[in-house]
């Protein structure tokens, strides 16, 4: 049973959550406006994909990031947008019939299968061009050199280096037996760069440097691969309907997991270990970095 404290941590946590999915749900509203001629099913599907439902870790670790250093919100909301954009990208191109093939994302029929097959394609790729979009835009931070090292962090992490890297392995897996350090990398970069970079593009904003940025980078790692963990164990225990999506795809495929790999109690025990781990990366931040120190517990105890 949680404590008044931690009770009142998960209350500011759940406003926090809902603080910024409604911001980024503006966000996307404003800026997929349909443009009432031949391109509104494009614009009808990007918004299908992007507003509303989903967890919108990354735009929050943004935003609790950037508050660490006193960034205006609307700036780490815009960020968080163009993190936001990469990601759900990335799902509508995983959910297609070349990839997982998978009728149900966030409790709601996937592009594809809202569309077509066509539309969802150009519905990532545009939601991938409108991601640099923002970042290039004067209105996310007035300092170009800022823009530009924001774009440099969310390219790498999103292409062979990172999420697509990640993601071709996940393809190979379905192939060959991988070993627990195969997965560990492969899920580093599939779900960890992109996790990883809301941390790192947070304190850019926060004109720390490059050097100044080792605790949080840990605190990232940390938690990436905690998460995932978490998703593997709920892949076996989980409730489909809860999580908005097919359960249980990865043991049909035969592809190796964190559970299959480690078994279910041992998961559990290493994803613990690294939200504790994660925790510890923020020993020195105070107060300020309660929202960080919340959001790897969610991630230990979330059931979607």
């Amino acid at each position: 049973m949680m404590s008044p404290t931690d009770m009142a941590d998960r209350v500011d946590l759940d406003k926090a959550i809902q603080t910024v999915a409604d911001g980024i749900d503006a966000q996307f509203d404003q800026l997929l406006q349909l443009p009432g001629d031949a391109r509104d099913p494009l614009y009808a599907a990007m918004r299908h994909a992007a507003i509303g439902g989903g967890k919108r870790l990354r735009p929050l670790l943004v935003c609790a990031t950037a508050e660490l250093f006193n960034v205006d919100r609307e700036a780490a909301l815009r960020v968080g947008a163009a993190i936001e954009a990469i990601h759900v990208y990335s799902l509508i191109h995983d959910d297609l019939p070349c990839m997982d093939d998978d009728d149900l994302r966030r409790g709601k029929p996937t592009v594809h299968r809202a569309f077509d097959e066509a539309t969802a394609v150009l519905a990532g790729d545009s939601l991938h061009a409108l991601a640099f979009e923002i970042l290039a835009n004067s209105g996310t931070h007035a300092d170009p050199f800022i823009r530009a090292e924001l774009m440099a962090a969310l390219a790498k992490a999103s292409g062979p280096e990172g999420m697509a890297g990640g993601q071709m392995m996940d393809l190979e897996a379905e192939k060959s037996e991988f070993d627990l350090p195969t997965v560990t990398r492969l899920q580093a970069l599939k779900t960890g760069a992109l996790i990883a970079a809301s941390v790192e593009m947070g304190a850019i904003l926060g004109h720390v440097a490059h050097e100044g940025r080792i605790h949080l980078r840990g605190y990232a790692r940390d938690v990436g691969l905690a998460f995932q963990i978490v998703d593997d164990i709920m892949d076996v225990e989980g409730d489909a309907a809860l999580a908005g999506k097919a359960l249980q795809k990865d043991a049909a495929a035969g592809k190796a997991t964190f559970v299959s790999l480690m078994g279910l109690d041992r998961a559990k025990q290493q994803a613990a270990m690294l939200v504790e781990q994660a925790k510890n990366h923020l020993a020195s931040y105070g107060a300020e970095a309660d929202l960080l120190r919340a959001i790897a517990d969610y991630v230990l105890e979330r059931d979607r």
